[in-house]
């Protein structure tokens, strides 16, 4: 695959599926890019294996050019001769396309391996283990490590060249790497003012070595996160804690050269070490991620890492994934892509200044700053503002229908056409009130998930990685405040349709939609919160099952019936089986987040049971009634739902052999059940009507 016009490559932690990592590679290299860039992320996976395994697979490349890079490795945790063997290994995978950099990590991971670390020790190190590694992979050799004993023979053959990157923030490191390496590497979350300082160091100390500053190469991580929009890419960074650890961490220098103070830093940081993601995620703001990340859409990235390029003189700028993912990476690439054919506009501006000097002084003066017309402002970033409105209202509408998971509807739908279909039954049907009960339960269901989400994000219960059926607060596309007026909106909407209940059937709707009313809310909102006190399963089985069947029937019918608790039954144990299936998916993460759920309580094993119980519970107990009498023969139609019954059942048994992938929809497999089960009980029932 022929090069891109300007060199970009691709950066990537160790961690996640080798195969999967593989396939990125290749997909970048026939994009065009120049290399791949594996990193250790302690105490994750190891990137010499991602490297070898990456290397074997480009091995068969017809005169490849696509180099695969360790950067940075540890002369700490690697010893230097291991590093060159290593190298040496690699090399022969890919003649002249392997490249090693070498940095000490954070001196906090090395004290938690119990390794000591001194700023002078860390300089002789690298410093040392360069000269090593090429003496060794020249065939020398090398003094040994204990005196007395023969010194270290490489009996591996002589590696091609390998270039070596030293990566470091400190000056010390940058002023090594001027001396005497063939590159610098730079770490994630520098800003332009801040690597500019960086590589203005890094050339002078080539340049008072006596080399020139040209050859040594530069590149630099460049931690992005693309999305639809730069707004829904801000605030989904936002919501990463990684990406908040990263702005926690932000050196002193750093940030006094990008213009922000130390304290919003530090506020940040103390959020964090409390786990209190939402709150950091509040504190940050948008220019400091503008600062020191690319966010947006791939246009936003490219226009991102040109203006690193073209600010600080950058080599290769490495576009780095904050979520390590395949949709992820390969919008990563396209972006590599637009950025090498974009202008180089530093030198279309110095061509444009030199022309209008030539023929007038006052025509020399630069352009004031003006958006383009594609809608993005001067600093290369799209404004969401700028959409045209049927965008921002299709982008509104869609955000609307995530967070009310039109998907779960069921749960309260069913009850209510049970109710209805039993007042059928007994001949005292009214079409509507029923209308009413219908559009009543639905309205306070979507209050209740609405609310549930705003409550979720807060307590950092969601993240963007949750396998939740919603991301639209996380990602931005709706704010807190617009998705907490909307959820007492549809509170106020019930409550508007209960008051017409009331008149009809009188004062006892009042203490049904109150319990409704009340019972929604606080879900997860104070003061009861009783989800995260592991009371949301057996409630939400009285109130889906029990109360809004009994409660339909009543506001159809105007009487009570206690065949209408026994209906309520299997129907509210299915809907019990929906949030149980959610919380025992969610085990980790709820924990990881402080919230105690039933299925937190009763831990794994037995959430697995109680699970199995909730569904084959709902058969049996319509089996029951079946034959007592206490419901028409007709509604055991409801057992034609048993192949959606097999297939839940199925995921929940592999789910306890620890595939957490077979429960990943478990919530939806059983809304779909519920769904069945439900809508053949309403057929039987009303074919009781007409059948003897």
């Amino acid at each position: 695959m022929r090069a891109l016009a300007r060199r970009v490559g691709l950066g990537i932690a160790a961690r996640g599926d080798i195969s999967d990592v593989i396939d990125w590679t290749r997909r970048a290299r026939d994009a065009g890019l120049d290399s791949i860039w594996i990193h250790d992320s302690y105490f994750e996976r190891d990137a010499v294996t991602y490297g070898s395994a990456i290397a074997s697979a480009l091995a068969t490349d017809p005169d490849g050019s696509f180099r695969v890079a360790l950067g940075a490795v540890n002369p700490y945790t690697r010893h230097p001769v291991v590093l060159a063997m290593t190298g040496s290994s690699l090399d022969e995978l890919l003649p002249e396309r392997i490249v090693i950099g070498l940095g000490t990590g954070l001196p906090l991971r090395l004290a938690q391996m119990g390794i000591p670390y001194s700023l002078t020790d860390a300089l002789d190190r690298v410093s040392e283990t360069m000269d090593q590694l090429r003496a060794l992979w020249a065939g020398e050799r090398v003094a040994s490590g204990t005196p007395g004993l023969p010194p270290i023979q490489p009996m591996f053959p002589p590696a091609h060249r390998i270039p070596l990157y030293v990566a470091g923030y400190r000056k010390e490191f940058v002023e090594l790497a001027g001396r005497k390496a063939d590159g610098y590497l730079a770490r994630p979350c520098e800003s332009i003012p801040s690597l500019r300082g960086i590589l203005e160091r890094l050339r002078a100390s080539a340049a008072a070595a006596g080399r020139d500053p040209a050859d040594v190469d530069t590149a630099a991580y460049l931690l992005s996160l693309v999305d639809k929009t730069r707004r829904e890419a801000l605030n989904r960074a936002k919501r990463e804690p990684f990406v908040i650890y990263m702005m926690s961490i932000l050196g002193d220098v750093s940030l006094q050269r990008a213009g922000f103070s130390r304290e919003m830093r530090d506020r940040i940081a103390a959020a964090w070490r409390a786990e209190d993601y939402h709150e950091a995620g509040k504190l940050i703001p948008d220019d400091l991620l503008d600062a020191f990340m690319l966010c947006g859409t791939r246009e936003d990235v490219a226009a991102r890492a040109m203006a690193f390029h073209t600010e600080t003189g950058l080599d290769l700028p490495l576009l780095q994934p904050v979520v390590q993912e395949e949709a992820q990476t390969i919008e990563l690439i396209e972006a590599a892509k637009l950025y090498a054919a974009l202008p180089d506009r530093a030198a279309v501006k110095r061509e444009a200044v030199a022309a209008a000097a030539s023929t007038s002084p006052a025509a020399a003066e630069p352009a004031p700053p003006s958006s383009d017309d594609t809608g993005r402002s001067p600093t290369g970033l799209a404004d969401d503002r700028r959409l045209e409105l049927s965008e921002r209202v299709r982008r509104r509408v869609a955000a609307g229908y995530e967070i009310l998971r039109p998907f779960a509807y069921t749960a309260s739908a069913i009850p209510v056409l049970a109710g209805g279909a039993l007042a059928v039954v007994d001949s005292r049907f009214s079409l509507l009130p029923f209308l009413a009960a219908l559009a009543g339960g639905m309205l306070l269901h979507s209050g209740t998930n609405v609310i549930n989400e705003v409550y979720d994000v807060r307590r950092g219960v969601d993240t963007i990685t949750s396998p939740r059926m919603s991301h639209a607060v996380l990602k931005g596309r709706v704010s807190e405040r617009g998705a907490y007026a909307f959820a007492l909106g549809l509170f106020a909407a019930a409550v508007v349709i209960g008051t017409y209940l009331v008149w009809l059937r009188g004062p006892a709707i009042v203490g049904l939609g109150l319990v409704g009313v009340v019972a929604g809310y606080t879900y997860t909102a104070p003061p009861f919160q009783y989800k995260y006190r592991a009371m949301g399963v057996p409630i939400v089985f009285l109130l889906m099952g029990p109360t809004m069947v009994v409660g339909s029937y009543f506001a159809v019918t105007g009487a009570w019936d206690l065949r209408a608790l026994v209906l309520s039954l299997p129907v509210g144990l299915l809907v019990a089986a929906i949030l149980h299936g959610n919380e025992w998916r969610d085990i980790g993460e709820d924990t990881r987040a402080g919230i105690v759920t039933l299925s937190t309580r009763l831990g794994r094993d037995w959430a697995h049971y109680g699970y199995l119980a909730l569904v084959l519970g709902a058969y049996v107990t319509l089996g029951l009634a079946v034959a007592l009498r206490w419901l028409p023969s007709t509604t055991a139609i409801a057992v034609f739902s048993l192949p959606f019954l097999a297939q839940v059942v199925r995921s929940a048994e592999l789910g306890a052999t620890g595939q957490a992938r077979a429960i990943a929809m478990i919530d939806l497999q059983t809304a779909r059940l519920h769904f069945a089960f439900g809508l053949l009980l309403v057929v039987g029932l009303l074919a009781a009507r007409v059948v003897p």
